[in-house]
């Protein structure tokens, strides 16, 4: 314990330096190929279990849903219990029940196993980045957190590049199959890797002073609009891809399950824009970082409208790349606003974001089923103005 309370973190170039970041890229590798796996399926799934968009839809978002209600108790209870310990359980936990869904005989058990599949990841995105950041010296946290986020990036487009070509042709099982395999390879690297902790020090569970810090924050009404941007441009990110797979399905462009999985790659204009949009929110400042990242959505959404293959996937990219360099900036500015209890912050921004992916991704399925895309990217649109809007009011930069 006396190690654990003068240990200064472990610095860049040291071996429990690399083995760190080795094993946490690891768990984002399997974490965010496990939460979204269902994603490029959504039409197969649909057909298979006669559900319609917004039905199928539910297995994305049940898992997303439940992540955003465990996220504020379970990163308590890693604070009690240990960081390393909840994230090993939480992974195998998750793949067990990926495994158990691909055999899942109806949609309301495929989605059970879904929504409890995100409980078990919330063991995960609840805790890692405070891990990261606790576990390293100070100098070392970027290049850390780097490799961290970009883990989360690659796993969301591995797993949905895997399950698209494994289920291509053959049943959505296979598909998920496939990722639940690929990720009990990358959680036994995390599990066999991760060094042991070095600056951890248990904290009994408190609810009440959780309660505190909750209230406290949900009273600063600069932290409050932040999370509502997350809600509603999660929302209407996530809505964008479950819907276009089944556009892009159908004519004018039918295409394949397994080529329409790699519109997932779009994701990768993500890993550039975060780390851009921070470097411009410091030169020009945080509220129009947001705001212009914000635009830029807007933008992109707008391109997808004609029915043109090229620009439908250049406007995708570009909405993907606004997207990711909105959530960079506004994720770092309720950590810098929060004077006090920064992880539960963060914790609540998390909230908000994937219960928009929850939220929002499932009821706009009712925009495309009633208008098809047209009506889709209308009913998106409003999200990102109301988001555009938000981020408008912030004056505390």
């Amino acid at each position: 314990m006396i190690e654990q309370a003068t240990h200064t973190g472990h610095r860049a170039g040291t071996p429990e330096f690399k083995k760190l970041q080795r094993a946490m890229l690891g768990a984002a590798l399997a974490a965010f190929a496990l939460l979204y796996c269902t994603q490029p399926l959504l039409p197969a799934i649909g057909d298979s279990l006669h559900a319609t968009p917004s039905q199928a839809s539910l297995t994305v978002s049940a898992a997303t849903g439940a992540l955003a209600l465990a996220i504020l108790p379970l990163s308590s209870l890693a604070e009690a219990i240990g960081r390393i310990r909840l994230m090993r359980v939480g992974l195998a936990a998750a793949c067990l029940l990926v495994l158990a869904s691909a055999a899942a005989p109806n949609l309301g058990l495929l989605i059970a196993a879904r929504a409890a599949t995100g409980v078990a990841l919330a063991a995960v995105v609840a805790v890692a980045m405070g891990h990261v950041g606790d576990e390293v010296h100070p100098a070392s946290v970027g290049s850390a957190m780097g490799v961290y986020v970009a883990g989360n990036t690659l796993g969301g487009v591995g797993g949905r590049l895997v399950a698209a070509a494994a289920g291509d042709g053959h049943s959505w099982r296979y598909g998920v199959l496939a990722v639940a395999i690929l990720s009990i390879v990358a959680a036994l690297a995390f599990s066999l890797r991760i060094p042991e902790a070095v600056r951890f020090s248990p904290v009994p569970l408190s609810p009440a002073a959780l309660r505190r810090s909750i209230s406290g924050h949900l009273r600063d009404t600069a932290i409050v609009r932040l999370c509502l941007v997350a809600f509603l441009l999660m929302g209407g990110f996530v809505a964008s891809y479950n819907y276009l797979t089944y556009r892009l399905l159908h004519a004018p462009f039918r295409l394949s399950q397994g080529v329409i999985g790699l519109v997932f790659l779009a994701y990768l204009a993500g890993t550039v824009t975060s780390a851009q949009a921070g470097k411009l929110a410091d030169r020009w400042g945080r509220r129009r970082a947001l705001t212009g990242s914000t635009a830029v959505m807007a933008a992109g959404l707008a391109l997808t409208l004609p029915n043109n293959l090229i620009t439908v996937v250049a406007g995708l990219i570009v909405f993907t790349g606004g997207f990711f360099g909105a959530h960079s900036v506004a994720s770092g500015w309720v950590s810098r606003l929060a004077s006090s209890a920064r992880a539960q912050a963060s914790a609540l921004y998390l909230l908000a974001y994937y219960a928009g992916s929850s939220v929002l991704g499932a009821l706009t399925g009712l925009a495309y089923s009633s208008g098809g895309w047209n009506l889709t990217a209308l009913v998106v649109g409003c999200y990102v103005a109301a988001g555009l809007v938000l981020g408008a009011s912030l004056r505390r930069d």
